[in-house]
């Protein structure tokens, strides 16, 4: 481990109060009784929630609805004010607060403002950007605001190949970007944002991995992450399915189809800890339900411990204890599998 990511694990803990952590300790313990007794017991709340910035994006990534343009939802901003009210009603318990679910975080004009005021509230926070909108100033806004963690997506070394996958896209703009992260950091002499290149690994970029992290370590960048990739239609293979078995989410059959790896097993632990909210209030059980079609609240007529609670999600969370693979957005999932790179 390296010295920015224990800095970065010190930074954590140190706004980790008694009550956040009694509250990981009660969702742990609640997750193991569930397993035990085969029916959901829920004590805690979230210590992890995603909160959607906005459902606009500059890209046409293949794989990702933003990208395609594709929802059935309304598309969005969300707005501050909306934000403030909600924070404030459970950051006492929050430990994590990601500013990402779909879209591109910066198109929202008041991104940065509502990350400054998590921080305020001393929680620990994250997005992650395509990097496109890291010009000089929001990057030295970045800095300022007390965002702790950056994940930069880079899926490729050369425009040639980042391309491929990230339509639309112009990776010397994404380098520029972290470049200026990076001096912002410098100049205001400050450790975080702890910055994070996130490789999507693809058939079209897998023979880049080695060079991706010669490129970041030359940049200052703090971590290499390869994430592997979620495809819709995979089960007649598709060109974006790595040959790299290590960074396939897939296995080709005896038949020549193609499977998700590994037992799709009745228990996930995201459902017990975490919870994705869109930018216009929808609570949704996870960050796979793209197109919020399993809806357990709204935060316009509940508060999140009365949805966290509530008969909905005890039925969703019945639901995937006795048939997890029936779950539509959890058959493509890599929570809760027995088998993954």
């Amino acid at each position: 481990m390296n010295k920015a990511a224990i800095k970065d694990g010190l930074r954590f803990l140190s706004k980790t109060s008694w009550r956040r952590l009694w509250n990981m300790v009660a969702l742990y313990m609640s997750y193991q009784v569930t397993k035990v007794l085969r029916k959901p017991v829920q004590w805690g709340m979230p210590m992890s929630v995603s909160f959607e910035p906005t459902t606009a994006c500059n890209l046409r990534c293949p794989e990702c609805p933003s990208g395609l343009r594709s929802f059935s939802r309304e598309t969005g901003n969300l707005k501050s004010d909306f934000f403030r009210n909600s924070i404030d009603q459970f950051h006492s318990t929050l430990s994590y607060l990601i500013f990402y679910f779909q879209g591109e975080p910066y198109i929202n004009p008041k991104f940065l403002d509502m990350v400054r005021y998590a921080s305020e509230k001393n929680i620990y926070t994250i997005t992650s950007t395509n990097g496109h909108f890291l010009n000089k100033e929001n990057a030295r806004k970045t800095v300022e605001s007390g965002l702790d963690r950056l994940i930069i997506s880079i899926d490729g070394t050369t425009q040639e190949v980042y391309e491929q996958y990230r339509k639309e896209g112009t990776l010397a703009s994404v380098l520029k970007g972290a470049e200026n992260i990076i001096q912002a950091k410098r100049e205001l002499g400050k450790a975080h944002p702890y910055v994070v290149f996130q490789y999507l690994v693809v058939k079209p970029n897998e023979h880049q991995l080695d060079e991706v992290q010669v490129l970041a370590d030359k940049l200052g960048v703090d971590e290499v992450k390869f994430k592997t990739a979620q495809v819709y239609d995979y089960e007649h293979g598709n060109a974006l399915i790595p040959t790299i078995e290590k960074y396939s989410r897939y296995k080709k059959n005896s038949d020549g189809t193609y499977s998700v790896k590994g037992e799709i097993k009745n228990q996930c632990w995201k459902m017990w800890h975490s919870c994705v909210i869109t930018w216009d209030g929808l609570v949704v059980p996870c960050c796979f339900d793209k197109d919020a079609q399993h809806r357990l609240g709204d935060l316009k007529d509940n508060d999140l411990q009365t949805i966290w609670g509530s008969k909905s999600y005890t039925q969703f969370r019945s639901k995937l204890l006795t048939g997890r693979d029936q779950i539509d957005i959890c058959t493509n999932c890599t929570e809760g599998c027995k088998v993954w790179a």
